[in-house]
């Protein structure tokens, strides 16, 4: 298979750990947008903020945005992972729950804030931040890293977070496209 054309696209590619095997999608790399959840957080010195997002042939709501995202295989794995690990098992009906607005918590996450077409869901640690954004045709993922105090009391995100970079941005990527491709079969 072939090796996808630019970083933030996501094609007919294999990976040697077999994670990438998608159609051809355009995922950009943008920055978050102004008025959204997150864009405080991109503006704080010390934080890490992202944001990914998707055009897609078809206008997709919050509810649905979230079903797809949480129930795609991807994340089922990740589930599986922070229901052994973490032990925080969750279900299907939890994400419907959740998606529905009758279920603030999820797994190891617990709803920090909710507009209509956006949710900020922040990890038991408090270091992360989990973003969802449809803007009808425009999908959009994101994630925030907040800063601890170092040694000398600057604000830090640690060598963890900084040797996992590229994976979290390939593993985000993926799992846009995961949802993207959910919301289509709808």
């Amino acid at each position: 298979m072939g090796r996808c054309k630019r970083a933030a696209t996501i094609g007919t590619c294999a990976t040697a750990s077999g994670l990438c095997h998608c159609a051809n999608m355009d995922i950009l790399d943008a920055p978050p947008p102004p008025d959204s959840l997150i864009a405080e957080y991109a503006q704080r010195d010390g934080y890490y903020t992202d944001c990914f997002e998707a055009e897609i042939n078809t206008a997709v709501t919050l509810e649905q945005l979230i079903c797809a995202f949480y129930t795609q295989p991807l994340f089922r794995a990740e589930r599986f992972v922070l229901r052994v690990l973490a032990r925080s098992p969750s279900t299907d009906a939890d994400v419907r729950a959740l998606a529905a607005g009758s279920q603030a918590e999820f797994a190891v996450w617990t709803v920090a804030a909710r507009r209509p077409t956006e949710i900020l869901m922040k990890d038991r640690s408090g270091r992360t931040l989990s973003w969802l954004q449809t803007d009808g045709q425009q999908l959009r993922f994101g994630s925030v890293v907040v800063p601890v105090k170092g040694r000398r009391g600057e604000l830090t995100l640690g060598p963890v977070f900084h040797s996992l970079l590229s994976a979290h941005k390939f593993y985000s990527r993926a799992l846009l496209v995961g949802a993207v491709r959910r919301v289509e079969k709808v």
